[in-house]
């Protein structure tokens, strides 16, 4: 009975969401639906092969094992640097110097086998199941593909050769496919966040991140394709870029240890001034309008203790609870996901994160099916400030393509938001 409510729930999320790109569509009519079929089918089937077919989710996890295994070596090298420093018995987590550093070693990881043409036949395996299938052009299904191992800035540069004559649906694929997936060097950090120190969650956690970022390949380009469907003729070979990083394997190794660097010092300067704005924020709410006006009392009541003052969660909990009850999250705690939602959204995901794996481990985020479902909502790059990211680092590599970057930027943000939360509800669907 539990389980067919779950699956009735998810319907009218899966419903739901679907629903709303196709109002905000620019042409409805044109909307092409065996895409938007064949877009629904990939994911249930994605999704259910790692669920359900033993081989496929030794494999998934096999290759979560190896993430972890890349933690570790991550460990070594940071225990070589700081020393005592980084000893989690004494010290707890330190998130600068236990997580940044994995943000560094997987760039240079993915450096090394973008070099050696590894990367970019997986890549292109995914991308031409998504192309036979779904029947779009060669360089968005590619784009997408690489966003499941590539950031948003990154993965486009599979597809240099075509950036600057793609049509707009084309791009708004392209830029959907960015906020939609995790990068693995981001992946990387949050199985960190979830997992802890235990090998055994830090597995099953990237089994779930690695699932969500395949699945919201094909969800991408779905979305895409209903809030600008395409009407011009596209290009359908199915090429990479063949231009190399680095001069040699040394050399990328390099390269991708210097972009790392700047990640993640990117992501430790974004960390620090969002957590302090939302501590300020956060302040006037409390102290300036909810002990005036006796909202903190009343929030405290209505959320039985959950939320101590009148905050920017309980706002953002209140709007974007709606959408967790259509992902499938128990009643009881939609306003602390719809919380979590919002932070992703308007602050970033790495924000988002930490605050779920604090709800985690202090006992107040316990139920797994919840867990896992935010887990796969979270995991994404939708957020307003990827708009800008977009804007800049794929207009610096396609000049002509800045204005259609510009004015497509909410369009993807939505785009990127309903991919991830439709995976979140096949998740919660098939579980």
């Amino acid at each position: 009975m539990e389980h067919l409510n779950h699956l009735i729930r998810g319907m009218i999320g899966v419903a739901a969401f679907l629903g709303i790109a196709v109002l905000l569509s620019e042409n409805r009519k044109a909307i092409n639906w065996r895409v938007v079929g064949i877009g629904m089918l990939l994911q249930f089937v994605f999704a259910s092969l790692v669920i359900y077919a033993p081989p496929v989710r030794y494999a998934v996890e096999a290759v979560g094992s190896f993430f972890v295994q890349l933690l570790g070596f991550t460990g070594e090298g940071v225990k070589f640097l700081f020393g005592s420093l980084v000893d989690q018995e004494k010290h707890g987590v330190v998130f600068g110097l236990s997580i940044l550093p994995s943000i560094i070693f997987f760039s240079a990881f993915t450096s090394a086998l973008y070099y050696l043409g590894i990367l970019q036949k997986i890549v292109w395996c995914l991308a031409w199941v998504m192309t036979k299938t779904m029947r779009l052009s060669g360089p968005e299904t590619l784009s997408a593909s690489a966003n499941i191992f590539l950031g948003q800035t990154e993965a486009p540069l599979l597809i240099k050769p075509y950036l600057n004559t793609m049509t707009r649906s084309e791009l708004l694929c392209v830029m959907v496919g960015g906020m939609a997936t995790v990068a693995g060097a981001v992946l990387i950090a949050y199985i960190s966040f979830l997992g802890g120190t235990d090998p055994a969650q830090q597995v099953i956690f990237a089994t779930h991140l690695i699932t969500k970022s395949v699945i919201s390949a094909p969800a991408a380009l779905m979305f895409a394709k209903i809030l600008v469907p395409q009407t011009e003729p596209v290009e359908t070979s199915l090429e990479v870029n063949k231009e190399k990083i680095g001069t040699n394997l040394l050399d990328a190794i390099c390269v991708g240890t210097t972009d790392g660097i700047k990640l993640a010092v990117n992501v430790g300067g974004m960390l620090i001034v969002f957590v302090a704005l939302v501590a300020l924020v956060n302040y006037v709410l409390a102290h300036w309008i909810g002990d005036p006006l006796g909202l903190n009392n009343l929030v405290i009541s209505m959320t039985g203790g959950a939320f101590k003052t009148f905050s920017l969660e309980f706002i953002l909990g209140i709007f974007f609870a709606p959408v967790a009850w259509l992902m499938g999250i128990s009643n009881d705690a939609l306003l602390q996901s719809g919380a979590l939602l919002g932070t992703r959204t308007v602050l970033n995901e790495f924000v988002a994160f930490i605050n779920l794996a604090d709800l985690k481990n202090s006992g107040v985020y316990t139920d797994p099916r919840n867990l896992m479902i935010m887990t796969y909502a979270l995991a994404g790059f939708a957020n307003i400030v990827s708009i800008g990211i977009q804007i800049g680092g794929i207009g610096a590599i396609a000049p002509a393509q800045r204005e259609n970057l510009a004015k497509l930027g909410v369009k993807a943000l939505i785009g990127g938001s309903l991919a991830c939360f439709m995976a979140a509800t096949i998740a919660g669907i098939l579980t």
